[in-house]
């Protein structure tokens, strides 16, 4: 029965997943489960299905608290299709969270406009969120992003017929409307990524050539693709549960530069994000992504992004009008994330942490944040609930109006301080 229910957490309709939820936290009381220990963690990058996700936001958030997150956010590409079912999933449950989007801007004009900056495939556009939505404004954050979404499809069935010309040597052919639409949220208010595209290519390949060698041997052969020794064994082994995630990931990592289109008309200019999110009372960040050279986490090529300009990008992005600048100390060196942490500090710059959350073999706990040089992050998320709610209730009242700002000069006072009231909200929140 509590399987049952645990599935249903993925079932496809909202109400169908809360009712799980709901279920659940009933057989957690009732004593016939065992109610997870807060571990003390926090993440604010989980994404949902309403980008590309294992997880459903009722999912995510039980995920979450199964793995000990004391608070939980959610960050998905060009949608607030899933905040609605977060929020109410997080009154169920008694976990607090926070809640953005995640979009890609233009950099036309910019310094930037030909460098590489944080996307690994294209030049001159970068990754940004928006961080602390006021929950009064989903509706707005919708209107604002669906333009986008429509563009972005435009743009997915171009690189699907693209994709289709490299999968000819396998006798498959993927269809956007029949493979991956139903794949994705599209119609819930859900963007389509090309993980969407690749995770649709991955479940056709298998359907074609079966799970084992012949995968493998259809990579080098004919898309020339080498996965490595630890991923070759992985899809050498048909009984693998996540075949196919582990699949598109190494599409992800060697495929999409034979296939992507640049993206234009579904990327705004950045002014028009910073302005979006000043006029809601959202938090614009950054997302600093970092040179990788041999990658920390062992999923990324070697490729160049910000670093060698870093200095010359924060004095950007502080002049342009961002809040926040976001990064993943599990991602990089500590040398890198010192540097980063500095440059913070000395433009005021708001500081927030989150693990990408997209694929069912990742942790929920980014076990860096248990040392002491990165507390500040911990406490970052309770500020970003305390504004969140508090830019809810009146917009003057957000960590980042005028009148805030002016109170609370210092960035590290202003955190502190919303900090202790997003501690305190967040009961009521919840309830």
């Amino acid at each position: 029965m509590l399987q049952d229910q645990q599935r249903k957490l993925n079932a496809p309709s909202e109400g169908e997943r809360l009712s799980a939820l709901t279920e659940l936290i009933r057989a957690e009381r009732s004593g016939d489960l065992s109610a997870p220990k807060s571990a003390g963690f926090v993440n604010n990058h989980i994404h949902t299905i309403y980008s590309f996700s294992p997880y459903s936001p009722s999912a995510a958030i039980w995920k979450a608290r199964a793995a000990g997150l004391e608070t939980a956010g959610i960050m998905d590409h060009d949608s607030v299709g899933g905040l609605n079912e977060f929020i109410a999933a997080s009154k169920i449950t008694g976990l607090p969270v926070t809640c953005g989007f995640e979009i890609r801007v233009s950099l036309a004009g910019s310094p930037f406009m030909n460098r590489r900056v944080n996307n690994p495939d294209q030049n001159g556009v970068a990754y940004l969120a928006a961080h602390g939505i006021p929950r009064n404004k989903i509706a707005e954050c919708e209107s604002f992003l669906a333009p986008f979404r429509s563009a972005r499809n435009i743009r997915n069935r171009k690189m699907t017929e693209n994709l289709n010309k490299l999968l000819a040597p396998a006798n498959v052919v993927l269809d956007f409307d029949r493979d991956v639409l139903p794949l994705s949220q599209a119609s819930n208010g859900g963007s389509v990524t090309e993980r969407h595209l690749l995770y649709a290519v991955s479940l056709k390949l298998t359907q074609a050539l079966g799970k084992g060698p012949a995968i493998t041997a259809f990579l080098k052969d004919k898309l020339g693709i080498s996965a490595g020794a630890k991923l070759e064994s992985l899809l050498a082994d048909p009984d693998n549960e996540h075949y196919e995630y582990d699949l598109l990931g190494v599409l992800k990592g060697h495929l999409v530069e034979k296939f992507y289109i640049d993206a234009t008309d579904e990327c705004p200019p950045l002014a028009d994000f910073i302005a979006f999110t000043k006029k809601i009372g959202a938090i614009s960040a950054y997302a600093y992504l970092g040179d990788v050279g041999d990658s920390v986490t062992g999923d990324k090529k070697t490729q160049k992004f910000e670093d060698d300009y870093l200095d010359e990008l924060f004095e950007y992005i502080n002049d342009a009008g961002f809040d926040a600048v976001t990064y993943m100390p599990s991602r990089n060196t500590m040398s890198q994330l010192e540097r980063v942490m500095s440059l913070c500090e000395k433009h005021n710059l708001f500081q927030i942490s989150g693990e990408d959350i997209n694929s069912p073999r990742q942790s929920f706990i980014c076990p860096a944040l248990a040392k002491p040089e990165f507390a500040h992050l911990m406490t970052a998320t309770w500020a970003l609930i305390g504004h969140e709610l508090e830019a809810t209730r009146d917009p003057a009242a957000g960590m980042f109006s005028p009148e805030t700002k002016a109170r609370y000069p210092k960035i590290s006072d202003r955190v502190e301080a919303f900090a202790e009231l997003g501690r305190a909200l967040s009961k009521d929140a919840v309830k």
